[in-house]
């Protein structure tokens, strides 16, 4: 439910720290941190550093398997975990590029359905490192960069590419003729880079759309819609809208989508929330769209089924969901914005069977009072968190001040989760994907 800049960890770049040591952190956490002084900032949009650097490497960005680009605010990780279910149900090698990770870098970049390797990895950011020769670049491009490099390398069917910020001048924007192009939900976030309006955002996220290339979308706010029409108008790109181009809709325990290519009756997606029908409906409107040859209703069926994507409503079984009271029930989720809130508002509403306990933990500069008002009438009782190893974590108080009052202090998760009492209720962790790394480490739910 969660789209980010690919910031999220405790040093915004390396592994996380907090409650739990991360696994297989090694030399390619120390390179990471080693080219942050390439350039000073974190985040700088632009394409002519990378360009350079891609030059210099031999231009793997031309020597890719068909891609497929995703973009958005909200949803566009479980649209890329959707598109590669339903590519991997189909028997299909999938690479991916996602962003942010939670617990470990390698996270980020799978190669041919597997996370990248720690030696495969290292050597790769070295050998783009030493072709880069010194010259300013920011830590995102070089790791663009070596996972570019590792998937012309690496032979596969599809990739799966996810902007990490924006659209426009985000580093993944040098994919110049994709197999297909989805935009997920837009809403406001990151308005320091990406505009202070949702035109102006929708305007960034438009940037991926490319001549002649099919996009997907879902449901978006009118303003955001306009720019994306006259985006994909002036590109000559065909645009397919849900509920104009494509429909899904749930019907009983399934999903029912149809577009002109016909009807499909499919079960219930895995992931929860009933936003999920705007992001499956959008993998599957572009991967229809393209049109490739191993697409099979069987395939999006059983992708659909067994799609995961963790911190995104993900249901918790380890030692943090343990101390809990008998009957209870522990959720996480990464979502830290205000179409976050909604979307999530819209899952609370269908867990009114028992008492809901939200715990917040949210990073500075982010809209608190936006994230929670559509959460607040849900919530049974509410502890505002920040926990020792969550980057940039916004205090407690702010968070109280933010709900009125209705929130209490944890302070921390672990505090949270002991004060639980009652009849047997659910608990959502919710509120920054900085704070789902740290509760993922101490729950023992690695991603893998």
């Amino acid at each position: 439910m969660a789209d980010a800049p690919s910031t999220d960890s405790a040093s915004p770049w390396g592994a996380p720290a907090g409650l739990r040591a991360a696994p297989g952190a090694g030399r390619s956490e120390q390179i990471i941190d080693r080219l942050h002084a390439l350039h000073p900032k974190l985040i700088d949009l632009s394409l002519d550093r990378l360009q350079r650097c891609l030059d210099a490497l031999g231009n793997p960005e031309r020597s890719l398997p068909p891609v497929i680009h995703v973009a958005g605010t909200n949803g566009k990780g479980s649209t890329c975990a959707f598109l590669r279910a339903i590519a991997e149900a189909a028997g299909q090698r999938v690479h991916a590029y996602t962003s942010p990770h939670l617990v470990r870098f390698h996270e980020r970049i799978r190669l041919a359905g597997k996370l990248v390797e720690e030696e495969v990895l290292a050597a790769t950011l070295e050998e783009v490192e030493a072709r880069n020769g010194g010259e300013p670049i920011t830590v995102f491009e070089v790791t663009t960069a070596a996972a570019l490099l590792l998937f012309s390398r690496v032979p596969a069917d599809v990739l799966i590419l996810e902007v990490g910020l924006g659209g426009r001048f985000d580093a993944t924007n040098v994919v110049d003729r994709p197999a297909a192009c989805a935009i997920a939900s837009i809403s406001m976030d990151h308005v320091d880079f990406l505009g202070d309006t949702i035109a102006a955002i929708a305007r960034e996220k438009a940037g991926i759309i490319k001549p002649g290339i099919p996009v997907a979308t879902g449901t978006q706010p009118p303003a955001a819609l306009a720019v994306l029409q006259a985006e994909a108008s002036a590109k000559g790109a065909p645009l397919l809208v849900r509920d104009q181009d494509w429909w899904a809709e749930w019907e009983g325990d399934g999903l029912l989508y149809r577009d002109a290519g016909g009807m499909l009756r499919l079960p219930r997606p895995a992931l929860p929330g009933p936003h999920q029908a705007d992001n499956a409906g959008i993998a599957i409107a572009a991967l229809r769209a393209w049109d490739p040859s191993w697409l099979t209703d069987d395939a999006i069926a059983g992708g659909l089924a067994s799609a995961t994507w963790p911190a995104r409503l993900q249901r918790l079984h380890g030692a943090l969901a343990a101390g809990l009271p008998a009957g209870w029930e522990l959720w996480l989720d990464g979502g830290h914005n205000a179409g976050a809130g909604l979307a999530l508002a819209g899952q609370l509403r269908g867990w009114s069977d028992r008492p809901l306990h939200l715990i917040v933990g949210m990073k500075k500069s982010k809209a608190i009072g936006d994230f929670l008002a559509p959460l607040l009438p849900h919530a049974t009782t509410i502890w505002a968190v920040a926990e020792p190893g969550q980057h940039l974590a916004v205090p407690p108080e702010d968070i109280v001040a933010a709900s009125n009052g209705l929130a209490r202090p944890g302070p921390r998760v672990a505090d949270a989760l002991a004060a639980m009492d009652g009849p047997p209720g659910r608990v959502l962790i919710c509120g920054s994907l900085y704070l789902a790394g740290e509760v993922l480490k101490a729950d023992g739910s690695w991603p893998d």
